[in-house]
């Protein structure tokens, strides 16, 4: 054989090594921006939390992580966008809570989240509060109880409208209680606040953030968290799951991507996700959220989606609750 040709030859081996075809061969994921496909809009506590992780993976990684709004359909639009897109590692997807839910309260998805996309990390979960008029004659979560059923279809409670994790939350109380509460949806919970404040509508389970804000103002009161147990920026309040065992009802936070999407660059995003998790700078912005990070491997977040997936399942199914 000539030895230019063999010279060629050998360069082009070591070239294959080195893994110049693609960008997921040499391990130079990511080289240009990626897209980090938000469901909801900008602003909320959801669009915060992706802005954190996106900044923090831009550093960490040394390219920019965007993030891109694409609301509507309880960010199914967002998700069915990801699905459609090149399983490459450079369109990933801001999933949630909203995901598990989806799977069953919306009858007509394009898409099985499960099965087309690919986990990559757990980011953060997020308990909702159970907070009350001031006006309402209970302290304690077994009072409400009592309260309630000695007075069936006279409690409404409020959401930040049908099937958001505030619903549900609310729905899983009536399934494990068998109180009987009316649902009053609005267009999220901001609107819903005044009425609960001046009793029209007597609680909310609403995000941590938003209701601790209020009840530490005096204008509510917090009967109880929605996590297993105590948590850690509102020590002083009870969980539900103290008076009503195995209650529990967290918003998470993660990322997925398209299914197809090679298991190194998963790999990649997971170990960066994991390492900005312990960052004390984002551990402090989350608590300032009222979350706490709380990184997985890729395998135990699809665990952890299934379980929440079945869980809601249930709860839709209770409430009798769908979008068609």
């Amino acid at each position: 054989m000539p030895r230019f040709l063999r010279a060629a030859l050998l360069g082009f081996f070591v070239f294959l090594v080195a893994g110049g075809a693609t960008p997921s061969q040499a391990g130079g994921y990511p080289d240009r921006p990626v897209r980090f496909i938000n469901g909801f809009a900008p602003g909320g506590p959801v669009d915060t939390v992706a802005r954190i992780m996106a900044q923090a993976l831009s550093d960490h990684l040394g390219q920019q992580f965007v993030v891109e709004n694409r609301t509507g359909s309880g960010g199914n639009i967002a998700t069915a966008a990801v699905i459609a897109s090149a399983p490459d590692g450079y369109t990933v997807l801001f999933s949630g809570s909203n995901n598990a839910i989806s799977a069953s309260l919306y009858k007509h998805l394009a898409f099985d989240f499960i099965r087309d996309t690919v986990p990559v990390g757990l980011f953060t979960e997020v308990p909702n509060l159970m907070i009350m008029a001031n006006a309402m004659p209970v302290k304690t979560v077994q009072e409400f109880i009592d309260y309630c059923k000695a007075n069936p279809g006279k409690i409404s409670y409020a959401s930040a409208g049908y099937g958001t994790t505030v619903h549900m939350s609310a729905e899983l109380f009536k399934a494990m209680t068998k109180c009987d509460m009316v649902h009053v949806p609005y267009r999220g919970s901001a609107l819903a606040m005044p009425d609960v404040i001046s009793n029209k509508v007597q609680l909310i389970f609403d995000n941590l953030p938003t209701a601790a804000k209020q009840a530490h103002s005096g204008n509510v009161r917090a009967l109880g968290v929605t996590s297993a147990k105590r948590w850690p920026s509102e020590p002083d309040v009870p969980a539900i799951a103290e008076t009503v065992p195995g209650f529990e009802a967290t918003v998470f936070y993660g990322m997925s991507a398209p299914k197809g999407t090679p298991p190194e660059i998963v790999a990649t995003l997971n170990k960066a996700i994991s390492e900005v998790l312990r960052d004390p700078k984002i551990v402090a912005r989350f608590a300032q959220l009222g979350g706490v990070p709380k990184p997985l491997s890729p395998e135990d977040y699809g665990k952890y989606i299934a379980s929440e997936t079945e869980k809601w399942r249930k709860v839709v199914a209770f409430a009798g609750a769908s979008v068609d």
